[in-house]
């Protein structure tokens, strides 16, 4: 088993839960606010980190051996592959180690490589890491020359964690399909393309949970194969990244100007990342997601944004939350009834609102009443948050009014 470490964003428990859902022996060791640190006998480089939406950056495990800081410069020229005659480019990432002592690490380091005739330079400073756009600008990531160093000191035992980054987010990559796309529809709740992400690794877990099977042993990390129907798809963000996938895309909604949308998007997506028909396929229609679903194959699993109703500029009032809580819980039973009905055996992946009233979140109640009756049962491949007091994830930018409550819907055997 080799160690882990994943700098996470401001979703921990979603960004902890979606890579356990990858990875069939995932096992926890530490988890804190900003980095959840785990083991896995599967390879993880830069190509399993563009599946995660909530990790900024990953880093394999240098040593196991408890080390003290001063040890951190010799650490770092063994993972540098510069030549004498040219400098080599570093930096460091941390979590519990003090802007002092990093400040004071990076004068060491270089002085250490001085000595030893290796000409170097840093990107980043003790306040703020090297951003993405830099690591993989100065070809950090892939072990040949540079390297990046990522340091995490346990605040209850003062144990130092030392790792070697391997992959950080394409910033680039996701402004680009999520600005650049031609149509987005600004008049409803836009879905962001990391979240959608996450969706789609929970979907993952669902099916190998529901084939009971094991993932093929390799040692490298491999994705499956999956068709996946969105039903609410909107103008498809969650098609698109089923694309960068290589995954088949079923997508209906009820407004033809929503699939009309999600149509050019894909087009545009397959034009810019050239991805074929032969490779991935996708078919888009208009369809309301209460009515039956009439598929001459079944779909792997079901991953969608459902109707999160209007967007709020204030706080809702706790009578505002009954009206609107009372249409949307009548809207999911009946969209659970629909899937159970003409969709059997196939998991769901859904978000529901949750609304942040001035005393406390505010939940749906109805659709979690109706779906043990209905035949479904929530699973995750992680202990649940307390944020919720059930089995599901919390989703909220902040100074959102209306945030989701992520579900992972396990049929009946």
């Amino acid at each position: 088993m080799t160690s882990y470490a994943a700098f996470i964003g401001h979703q921990p428990a979603l960004s902890t839960a979606e890579i356990a859902a990858l990875l069939p022996d995932f096992s926890l060791r530490k988890q804190y606010k900003d980095v959840v640190i785990f083991d896995t006998s599967l390879s993880l480089n830069q190509e399993f980190l563009d599946l995660l939406g909530g990790t900024i950056a990953l880093a394999r495990s240098v040593t196991e051996q408890s080390i003290e800081l001063q040890d951190v410069p010799a650490l770092l020229a063994n993972e540098l592959k510069g030549g004498k005659r040219s400098k080599v480019v570093f930096s460091l990432r941390s979590s519990g180690v003090s802007p002092r002592q990093l400040h004071g690490l990076y004068r060491a380091c270089k002085q250490f490589l001085k000595r030893q005739g290796q000409p170097s330079r840093y990107v980043g400073t003790e306040r703020k890491a090297a951003s993405a756009v830099l690591l993989h600008e100065h070809d950090m990531l892939n072990g040949k020359r540079n390297a990046e160093l990522a340091l995490i000191t346990d605040p209850e035992t003062g144990d130092i964690w030392v790792g070697r980054t391997v992959g950080a987010q394409d910033v680039d990559a996701y402004s680009k399909r999520d600005i650049e796309k031609p149509v987005r529809d600004t008049t409803v709740g836009l879905l962001p393309p990391k979240l959608a992400q996450a969706l789609l690794n929970l979907g993952v877990f669902a099916v190998r949970t529901r084939q009971q099977k094991a993932a093929k042993q390799t040692a490298k990390f491999t994705l499956p194969v999956l068709t996946v129907l969105d039903p609410f798809c909107g103008t498809g963000v969650i098609p698109m990244e089923c694309l960068l996938r290589s995954w088949d895309v079923l997508a209906s909604d009820a407004s033809q100007k929503a699939v009309n949308g999600c149509t050019k998007n894909l087009d545009w997506l397959r034009k810019e990342r050239k991805i074929a028909k032969k490779d991935a396929t996708s078919d888009v229609w208009k369809q309301d997601a209460l009515t039956p679903f009439a598929l001459k194959k079944l779909p792997d699993i079901v991953v969608t944004e459902t109707t999160l109703g209007p967007p709020l500029e204030k706080r809702p009032t706790l009578k505002d939350v009954q009206k609107l809580r009372t249409e949307n819980d009548a809207l999911q039973v009946a969209f659970l009834q629909n899937a159970a009905a003409t969709l059997p055996g196939v998991p769901l992946v859904c978000t529901y609102p949750v609304w942040y009233s001035s005393k406390q979140p505010e939940f749906l109640r109805r659709v979690w009443d109706e779906a043990a009756k209905i035949g479904y049962s929530p699973a995750l491949p992680v202990e649940p948050p307390e944020t919720t007091e059930r089995i599901s994830l919390l989703y909220r930018r902040p100074g959102q009014f209306v945030g989701r409550e992520i579900v992972v819907w396990m049929p009946a055997q």
